[in-house]
């Protein structure tokens, strides 16, 4: 996971914010395709697609914050 170490904590929490709230009105992508999936409406691949964009930011920031911890605990 050392390239996960690499990539600045500043920079996953700015793309989360502004990737993941895009667009802002009426209702974040994320949110929306979250829905969709649970709903088992998300069935385009363009649907499929923008979670993964939307969410990738989100997940990489997940894992490098379990990932920091669970060093600091072995440590």
């Amino acid at each position: 996971m050392n390239w996960l170490d690499k990539i600045p904590y500043s920079l996953l929490i700015v793309l989360s914010l502004t990737l993941g709230l895009a667009p802002f009105t009426p209702m974040p992508h994320l949110a929306e395709k979250i829905k969709m999936l649970l709903a088992g409406e998300l069935v385009r691949p363009v649907d499929v697609f923008d979670l993964l964009m939307h969410g990738s930011p989100v997940v990489l920031l997940i894992v490098k914050v379990v990932h920091k911890l669970g060093s600091n605990r072995r440590e």
